[in-house]
């Protein structure tokens, strides 16, 4: 539904079943899980859709081997199994993903987890090789017959220097396993949502509409591009706003602490010899100071990352030029050959994770847990969400609408466990059916099977929508762009700015495609479908500039 009719549905009719406050992953799933069930839910966001914490994750669907340590087994359990939902239902977006553990101890590591249970562990010992294949067994358990994944594999010194010759001479084992790579969380989030909305009329979405103040029986919204209020009045609302939870619940009037979050930063650096020695795997391994870091294959680029820093600003998060050296220097700790210079780094990001407020000795001891905080407003219940990660998203938001369509007193009719997300609907399942779908609509569309393949990759299935509206152009300023792509997610996917569409609709910015000649023949083609003036179009240049400059170290 476009932004004007939502509009005038809730000036109409502000009566509403739920009100979502955030349209992170977590809101989103809810939101998705609402409207296959039938209520009248209303999903809105201070900012653009998946802008804030879900928007910096580490782009993996990993079950968590590293709470084994914790002794965190019912969430490894429970994110296992999503983590195999998302593969399955988002095959356009989450990959299987080989993860390699290069290991330099034999014994080492085995009281990390009773220390930490005693809360007398400061910094955790070196994992050695007998704990980790002792952990990558548990972590297969809970995969169970089905297997989404292969089981791990464990290798001696001489296999290991055979399969990846660059690595650290000091390294004695390596072991690899299975997890998953989400390609653009921001783009499946929406998708997500845009998802709801097909599903159920009386489902809404409005990003850019954030909450300012509860009046007597209505939330008060602000929108932000018309600056209008909107009055709505939900029986439940959930506040699903992450890291800004306690700051929604000023806005209701209740004072809260439930989020203790820290900032996790990454770089995206253009580096060709590091990503040929990691090809399609993640490095994940422990770094000299005992921080779990990782080294992650994203398209033709690299994912290094991450930092776990205390923060009181979710608002004030960004990569430091500290956390920047931190990360090409942990490089070395696998790949001491491979130079990472600073100008390969095409982009920067940081957010904060909304993890529940703790007294833990270290940042790795808070739990990645979720949990549902429940309060009242004049008698409306308030189900605060609290924790949790991307990959149990689905399994969250399940539990949060089982509690509020039990508060309004109605019955699920309908589950989100085997339901297609996106492009992944109808997702060729073999490299041969692969195949022949991209012929198809090369055949059918263009004469171009590489751009095709491209787009393919970006949008999974919805590379048919997008080459049926018009013969395929390309952008002047850089080919691997489509004007195609460009029309297509600005007319039906809710964008608003210039950079909902260059980080979130797409990976463009992420992937450093933006110079200032192709962000000027994007906004014009924007600018075309949204009707911007000249004005309008420059202004929009100049912010993204900025917005990128500050935000993400980039310089357009």
């Amino acid at each position: 539904m476009e932004r004007s009719a939502i509009i005038d549905e809730l000036k109409q009719n502000p009566k509403l079943d739920v009100l979502i406050v955030g349209a992170g992953i977590n809101g989103a799933g809810t939101f998705l899980d609402m409207a296959v069930n039938g209520l009248r839910v209303l999903i809105v966001d201070r900012g653009d859709f998946c802008s804030g914490a879900s928007a910096t994750s580490s782009h993996m669907a990993h079950g968590g081997i590293r709470y084994l340590e914790n002794g965190e087994f019912r969430l490894v359990r429970e994110a296992v199994a999503e983590r195999n939902r998302m593969i399955k239902n988002s095959p356009h977006m989450v990959k299987p993903l080989p993860t390699v553990i290069p290991m330099f101890k034999l014994f080492s590591g085995f009281l990390n987890a009773p220390l930490k249970f005693l809360n007398l562990l400061d910094k955790p010992s070196e994992r050695g090789a007998a704990v980790i294949k002792i952990g990558l067994i548990f972590y297969d358990s809970f995969t169970g017959k089905n297997r989404t994944v292969p089981a791990h594999r464990f290798f001696g010194r001489k296999e290991t220097f055979e399969r990846y010759p660059l690595l650290n001479k000091e390294v004695k084992y390596s072991a690899e396993y299975y997890d998953g790579l989400m390609l653009s969380p921001e783009r499946l989030n929406t998708e997500i949502i845009l998802d709801a909305e097909k599903e159920n009329p009386q489902a809404m979405a409005l990003n850019y509409a954030p909450l300012v103040s509860f009046e007597g029986e209505s939330a008060v919204l602000e929108d932000l591009v018309t600056g209008e209020k909107i009055y709505v009045k939900p029986d439940v609302i959930i506040n699903a706003a992450g890291p800004w939870i306690d700051h929604v619940n000023e806005r209701l009037g209740t004072k809260t602490k439930f989020i203790g979050g820290t900032k996790g930063s990454h770089i995206i650096v253009s580096n060709p010899i590091l990503k040929k020695a990691i090809g399609n795997r993640e490095f994940f391994f422990e770094n000299k100071d005992g921080r779990i870091v990782l080294l992650l294959p994203f398209f033709d680029k690299v994912i290094i990352g991450t930092s776990d820093l205390p923060i009181n600003d979710p608002d004030e998060a960004v990569c430091t030029p500290e956390e920047e050296t931190y990360f090409i220097d942990l490089v070395k700790r696998v790949f001491p050959d491979i130079p990472i210079l600073s100008e390969q780094i095409v982009f920067r990001f940081s957010g904060v994770r909304p993890l529940e407020f703790q007294q833990a000795k270290t940042t790795g001891q808070i739990t990645r847990d979720h949990s549902i905080k429940e309060d009242h407003i004049n008698k409306i219940a308030v189900l605060n969400l609290v924790g949790g990660k991307w990959t149990s998203y689905r399994a969250f938001s399940e539990q949060a609408s089982d509690r509020a369509m039990e508060i309004l007193g109605r019955k699920r009719i309908r589950s989100t466990e085997n339901m297609s997300i996106g492009g992944g609907k109808s997702y060729p399942l073999s490299l041969e059916e692969e195949d022949r779908f991209i012929h198809q609509i090369t055949s059918k569309a263009v004469n171009n099977a590489d751009i095709v393949r491209k787009l393919y990759e970006r949008y999974g299935t919805i590379v048919k929508d997008i080459l049926s509206e018009g013969p395929l152009e390309l952008l002047t300023s850089n080919p691997l762009i489509t004007k195609n792509e460009i029309r297509y997610l600005t007319k039906y996917e809710k964008v608003e700015f210039l950079d909902d569409l260059l980080l979130r609709r797409s990976s463009l910015g992420w992937l450093g495609y933006v110079s200032q000649a192709s962000l000027n023949e994007i906004c014009d083609l924007v600018g075309d479908e949204l009707g911007w003036d000249t004005t309008r179009r420059e202004g929009e240049v100049e912010r993204v500039k900025r917005l990128f400059e500050k935000n993400h170290g980039v310089r357009i």
